[in-house]
């Protein structure tokens, strides 16, 4: 059985039985994940966001440090809720704010000492637990490919 998606974005027709587990098999494999993340950060005294900030300035393409605008956009958050996060963690000696040399306006995010470490902590068992849920969370194979007849003997 197939059923069309009907929202005028559709892309490439009718969803099968198959499309539907594997979406969600996909999904309770990224919430499973997230649950596990939630419960780490907060056995380790942070919360969700504080290890999101944390690794978007770690992770962030080319430096180890970021402004509050870019981590906005990094953290899909409202620039004023990244300035209470940045607060937040600053408070906890996680991050420190250091002024920007090119800018005299920005300032730059970065991570403290003990920001680092709590984070190679904490990332190095995100990374164990994605190892384990390997085949949970490979994206899903579609069948929404045309089905081709060689019935004409070519």
């Amino acid at each position: 059985m197939t059923v069309a998606a009907d929202d005028g974005q559709a892309g490439s027709g009718a969803l099968t039985k198959q499309d539907f587990e594997a979406l969600a098999r996909f999904r309770f494999g990224i919430r499973r994940y997230l649950r596990f993340s939630e419960e780490t950060v907060r056995s380790h005294g942070l919360t969700p966001q504080q290890y999101q900030l944390l690794l978007a300035l770690k992770g962030f393409p080319g430096r180890d440090w970021a402004t509050v605008r870019e981590l906005a956009d990094r953290l899909q958050l409202r620039h004023h809720s990244v300035v209470e996060l940045v607060n937040r963690a600053q408070g906890q000696g996680l991050v420190e704010r250091v002024p920007h040399p090119d800018d005299a306006r920005a300032v730059r995010v970065q991570l403290t000492a003990d920001g680092e470490q709590i984070l190679g902590r904490l990332s190095a068992l995100h990374r164990d637990e994605l190892r384990r849920m390997d085949s949970t969370l490979a994206l899903p194979t579609w069948h929404d490919e045309p089905v081709t007849s060689d019935s004409d003997g070519a």
